[in-house]
């Protein structure tokens, strides 16, 4: 876990003040320091002073990343009682949480160029803004038509929170410290996902589903003042790019001519799928096929999610620093594939006929490898891009939540009785991340990173 309590001299991957006053410095590779960004304290600020600023940009950064998911999962309990009371089909009503999805895919190719151009502190407050009147009048939608459409606004400003948090550790951040933060946060945000149907389970026993968008409109105002009040400005002046629309598609299309950045994107994003195969047909597998009642399944899913969280801290605690990060990423995407070969096995019946037990065990080491994946993947590829950071990161976020809107309604092309789709679809990910990674990044080559600014790209 990033310590927000070291000197700039004494944080990896920052570049010491007098060193860039004395030496000349290419402008898009200094990387501000968090004392100097973020807290605007003096230079003999106390480490504990600093140290609880350093832990307050965490918990904001992670809530900005936890806000999607929890907009996501607190409204799953509810969508029986949104079929009943807005009588529409129960097919119509699932396109409500399409929308949104499809929102913080979109948003994020929106929302990364336009930090680039004028900061995050700007777009970011803007998307918060959106976010609060999207939400609060899905809290008054009186038809489906209208909360599926401004579910979709939802999601658009929501991805505001993912992309620029993101982009936000790049500017902060660089190497092993960059990867340490991406666990904090992956600690953060993945509580988000087992603690949101819980909350929405017991505000729909105090109210009905509109109370699920009041206590997400109410989140989103105390995290808009938090971000408003505490989290500055990371990205200067002079880095940022000027140009429009043309200028931003220039960008983008330079980091995708970048093949390492692009095997980082890729592999990141296969593995994401295989993650949302998991999220899509966990329910159905573990209660239908295998029996479970709705209890054992949240069990389970708080599990693995925990097995996430934990392997994410083991690889930002300890092996950060120690191992490199390619054979760390590489080593985690070996362990997803054949944790998704012997899923496969199971389910199709060369075992004979397997309990619940193997099967939620093997979804437990897939799940549990994500946190040796994700982390390391979003770091290498942002590492490579400190000249377009926002760009880079919407990038990311698209394809992955793209990749996995693909692959989801692919876990049930079967029908409800055998399992086998969803451990195929997590093979094809998982062999498809792992071939980006070596047929693209090669790895063993050790490539340095390609910095050009806007202008050339």
């Amino acid at each position: 876990m990033p310590d927000g309590g070291q000197t700039t001299e004494g944080r990896k991957g920052h570049i010491p003040p007098e060193q860039r006053r004395s030496a000349p410095i290419p402008e898009q590779r200094a990387v501000p320091s968090q004392e100097q960004v973020i807290v605007h304290t003096p230079a003999h600020t106390s480490v504990p002073a600093a140290r609880r600023a350093g832990l307050l940009v965490t918990l904001v950064l992670g809530g900005l990343t936890a806000l999607p998911p929890l907009s996501m999962d607190m409204y799953l309990p509810a969508l029986p009682e949104v079929t009943r009371s807005l009588g529409s089909p129960a097919a119509t009503v699932q396109i409500t949480l399409t929308a949104c999805l499809a929102g913080m895919a979109l948003g994020q190719i929106v929302v990364g160029p336009m930090s680039d151009k004028w900061g995050r502190r700007r777009p970011l407050l803007l998307g918060m803004v959106v976010y609060v009147l999207a939400t609060a009048i899905c809290a008054l939608a009186p038809t489906t038509e209208l909360l599926i459409a401004f579910r979709l606004l939802q999601g658009l400003a929501g991805a505001a929170g993912i992309v620029i948090a993101r982009a936000v550790v790049r500017d902060l951040y660089d190497g092993e410290e960059m990867a340490r933060f991406f666990s904090t946060l992956m600690l953060i945000s993945g509580v988000a996902p087992i603690i949101a149907p819980v909350i929405g389970g017991q505000v729909l026993r105090l109210t009905d589903w509109r109370g699920i968008f009041v206590v997400l409109t109410v989140v989103g105002i105390v995290l808009t003042l938090v971000v408003w009040k505490w989290l500055h400005e990371t990205l200067p002046p002079e880095r940022r790019h000027s140009g429009g629309v043309g200028a931003a598609l220039r960008t983008m299309r330079g980091l995708l001519a970048d093949r390492v950045f692009t095997g980082y994107m890729l592999a990141g994003g296969l593995a994401f799928a295989a993650l949302f195969a998991y999220v899509a047909a966990s329910p159905f597998v573990v209660q239908e096929i295998y029996g479970a009642s709705p209890q054992t399944f949240s069990l389970l899913f708080g599990v693995n999610s925990i097995g996430l969280i934990a392997v994410g801290q083991i690889n930002g605690k300890v092996l950060v620093g120690r191992v490199s990060m390619d054979r760390v990423l590489g080593f985690g995407l070996v362990v997803i594939t054949f944790a998704a070969v012997a899923l496969l096995l199971m389910t199709s019946g060369v075992f004979g006929k397997v309990g619940l037990f193997p099967v939620a065990a093997g979804l437990f080491v897939l799940m549990s490898a994500m946190g040796l994946a994700m982390p390391n993947t979003n770091a290498s590829a942002l590492m490579r891009t400190p000249h377009a950071a926002g760009s880079a990161s919407a990038l990311i976020g698209t394809s992955s939540f793209l990749i996995g809107a693909v692959a989801s309604p692919l876990v049930g092309i079967a029908g409800e009785e055998t399992a086998v789709p969803m451990a195929l679809v997590q093979l094809v990910c998982a062999v498809g991340a792992l071939g980006c990674f070596v047929g693209l990044v090669r790895p063993w080559k050790h490539q340095p990173p390609v910095e050009r600014p806007a202008a050339d790209v």
